[in-house]
């Protein structure tokens, strides 16, 4: 699962089930009710849960909506249908997995999603329900959708959070490699696996599919193509594009095989810890200087309390700006004496040095307005009342310190996307994974992956 994550990376996919257009890629859908829709079955066994049939057909008919537009993106029927099964296995699994470690999800939660999903697609959240209605789909298997992706989300959460930690000297370290390189590039990639403990057969039958999607994209295919009939990866379906990361952030194994690239090209097969990965380069930029304006300010901090309230927390605030500006009282002093900020106030209220947001955006806007050494009326935030002055400004060069933030972040996603997909690995061996329609079954899957009974 790629990182860093956005808070609801399920929403552009989940965005495209409720267009119009989807009812047409499942005619049977257009029979509910009518007496001619046929049986429902059930086409896998996954622990203790069960995949039917119309679930399958129902994410089939999302992901063929993604593609809507450019069908020939997508691989023959089976191939697809084999691909999307997997993806439902490997959410049930999660859901499953989250519900055993007590993570869950509240209606709030669920709520939010729905409004993040209306808000991509430019309605309101009634809009959204009437859409997928219209369609003859029910609101709450899209709610329920939604649910089942926020709590993998959270156990993606969970697992890294047990798992990765990130030292100075890691970050010292790959900061003074000889192989670290500066710059961000755009990846797109195809992840042959080899199942958890695989034999000699099992590598072989990997490294041949991954032998078949390069001839696939040598022969004219599109890479995209390849990797939503090839690739096993969770991102297979999007066309396996991993988006911009650092260079910093992709795996050292494959770091030199990427920095030879130039855009547009593709690496071979390349084997690391999970099977084999196809990676092509679509685009690069260089790092830039990280120049930014910086503020000097001093604060006071009027709180309300049960001694004070808000109303008069206000009218001090007012009386202390009166004593700075028309007195011309020391500002330190009153500060001291008067400001409940325990960050600032028994340094005369000095903020130092900081970044125009460090503070939050109601000091960020007051910051804008001021001259230096002026000082603001009494503004209200969620702390209280402050008078603020601003002291001065200078533009300083941040880019060593945002270096070593993103060398951290850039440790972080490479050690959370591995232990992950480990965790996904382990999950799905271990698991009980029965696939009762024979045409489903991956026929290049081995005895004992998870193909059929495991």
């Amino acid at each position: 699962m790629k990182q860093p994550f956005a808070l609801f990376l399920f929403a552009a996919a989940a965005a495209a089930t409720i267009l119009p257009a989807h009812a047409q890629l499942l005619p049977q859908a257009a029979g509910a009710g009518q007496g001619n829709q046929p049986l429902d079955r059930i086409v896998a066994v996954v622990d203790d849960n069960i995949i039917l049939q119309s679930e399958l057909n129902d994410a089939m008919r999302s992901v063929q909506q993604q593609y809507a537009n450019d069908p020939g993106q997508l691989p023959p029927q089976n191939v697809l249908a084999r691909q999307v099964l997997e993806r439902l296995i490997l959410m049930k699994l999660q859901v499953q997995r989250a519900d055993d470690q007590g993570i869950h999800v509240s209606d709030a939660d669920v709520d939010q999603a729905v409004a993040a999903v209306a808000q991509q697609n430019k309605m309101s959240p009634e809009q959204l329900r009437a859409a997928v209605e219209q369609d003859g789909s029910s609101f709450a298997a899209f709610r329920k959708q939604l649910g089942d992706q926020l709590l993998a989300q959270r156990l993606h959460e969970s697992v890294v959070r047990d798992s990765v930690n990130i030292s100075d000297s890691e970050i010292n370290n790959l900061l003074a490699s000889p192989t670290y390189k500066a710059g961000e590039i755009h990846l797109a990639h195809i992840q042959i696996s080899v199942p958890s403990g695989g034999n000699d057969t099992d590598i072989q039958a990997a490294q041949k599919k991954a032998q078949q999607a390069i001839d696939a994209i040598k022969g004219g295919m599109d890479f995209k193509a390849a990797a939503i009939r090839f690739s096993d990866a969770q991102d297979a379906l999007d066309g396996g594009d991993l988006g911009w990361r650092r260079m910093d952030e992709v795996p050292p194994a494959f770091a030199d095989a990427v920095a030879s690239l130039k855009p547009g090209d593709t690496t071979a097969a390349l084997r690391g810890p999970t099977g084999f990965h196809i990676l092509k380069l679509i685009d690069q930029r260089a790092p830039q200087r990280q120049v930014i304006t910086e503020y000097h300010a001093r604060q006071i901090l009027i709180k309300p309390s049960e001694l004070m309230t808000p109303e008069q927390a206000r009218q001090k605030a007012e009386d202390l700006y009166n004593q700075i500006v028309n007195k011309h009282e020391d500002f330190a002093k009153l500060a001291k004496d008067n400001s409940k900020d325990d960050t600032t106030a028994n340094a005369g209220g000095d903020m130092g040095w900081f970044p125009q947001q460090a503070w939050g955006g109601a000091v960020a806007q007051q910051l804008t307005t001021l001259k230096d050494n002026q000082v603001s009326q009494p503004f209200q935030t969620e702390a209280g009342w402050h008078v603020l002055q601003l002291l001065g400004t200078r533009q300083s060069d941040r880019t060593d310190d945002i270096e070593r933030d993103q060398a951290r972040q850039a440790i972080g996603n490479r050690k959370a996307e591995q232990a992950y997909d480990d965790y996904l690995r382990e999950m799905r061996s271990t698991a009980y994974v029965n696939i009762l329609a024979p045409e489903l079954r991956d026929p290049n899957a081995t005895e004992g992956s998870g193909n059929g009974k495991s």
